[in-house]
């Protein structure tokens, strides 16, 4: 089965999204390749909830939330972060629009921070 990326789970301090790139960097560092680190978050996963026949692959019938990125993972997995756009339920969000939601996140977590455990 493999290993499971899981930084997006519910610890305080956090963020979804942001701590998975950290942890592919973790993985790449332990040994993994930048491939097998992928897989983590996206075969891996899909294969242990047994949704490997529609999941965790960009394959017409499957469903898919899709990264596009300005470079390439394999060469270094830390180019995950730079983030062009993503597809999300058939909608793009484009870096701009990426960039407002961003902001608005900001905006909402100052108006309301996290409690302290």
């Amino acid at each position: 089965m493999g290993l499971l990326a899981g930084t997006d789970i519910t610890i305080p301090y956090t963020y979804p999204g942001f701590s998975l790139h950290d942890e592919l960097k973790l993985f790449v560092e332990a040994g993994l390749s930048p491939m097998q680190a992928l897989q983590t978050a996206t075969t891996n996963p899909a294969r242990m909830l047994g949704l490997s026949k529609t999941w965790g692959c960009v394959e017409r019938g499957y469903t898919a939330s899709i990264v596009l990125l300005n470079a390439d993972p394999l060469a270094d997995i830390a180019n995950t972060t730079k983030i062009d756009s993503v597809v999300l339920n058939g909608e793009v969000l484009n870096r701009s629009r990426l960039d407002q939601l961003l902001a608005e996140a900001r905006v909402d977590k100052a108006q309301n921070p996290p409690k302290k455990p």
